[in-house]
């Protein structure tokens, strides 16, 4: 994952919803002491996730919480990675009261020109779009690159290693038939420029 999304020394990344900070801890290694990584966790689960997000920080000079809508997020300087891992298709579940494309608006500003959007989810049913969203927790991955596309990103490749052709895409991710083996897509995203 780290070799696909093209982390670098010196890098400034956006691990968004970092939860336990498996990627966080990694992006801060490869980053480094030039380099940056943003916790951010959204308002709506703030409450829930900024212990773990702080934890983070404390444990890693080069980490720093941040807190906002998903729809509007900033931070204080250009980035060079976004990343979401297994995120993305929540934004879609009312309850989070995003605007995805605002969503990807914002991402897109936060990047400096050449900045990368990597995004990996389970992978939804041909054809199901955001259908699936709230009860199998699962979202379409052609559905996903034609919104981030709608945001001006360029789609640069995908990577299979999280894929899984024997998940048939009708169990809800933590189903224990499948949770921990979904067929997950990871898609990278260019600004151009």
């Amino acid at each position: 994952m780290l070799a696909f999304a093209q982390v670098a020394p010196g890098d400034r990344i956006a691990d968004i919803r970092p939860g336990a900070g498996y990627f966080t801890r990694l992006f801060a290694d490869v980053a480094g002491p030039n380099g940056h990584v943003y916790a951010f966790v959204p308002n709506r689960t703030a409450e829930r996730e900024n212990p773990g997000a702080d934890a983070l920080a404390q444990a890693y000079p080069n980490v720093s919480r941040v807190n906002g809508a998903l729809d509007a997020m900033t931070f204080d300087e250009p980035l060079d990675l976004v990343f979401m891992s297994q995120e993305y298709h929540d934004f879609h579940i009312p309850r989070f009261e995003t605007d995805v494309a605002r969503m990807n608006a914002a991402v897109f500003a936060a990047l400096k020109p050449g900045g990368r959007y990597v995004v990996i989810d389970h992978q939804a049913a041909p054809g199901t779009g955001v259908s699936a969203v709230s009860t199998l927790h699962r979202i379409e991955g052609d559905y996903l690159r034609r919104e981030v596309e709608a945001a001006g990103f360029v789609f640069e490749g995908e990577s299979r290693a999280v894929a899984n052709a024997a998940d048939d895409h009708s169990l809800n991710v933590f189903d224990e038939g499948i949770r921990g083996r979904t067929d997950q897509f990871v898609y990278r995203f260019r600004k151009p420029g």
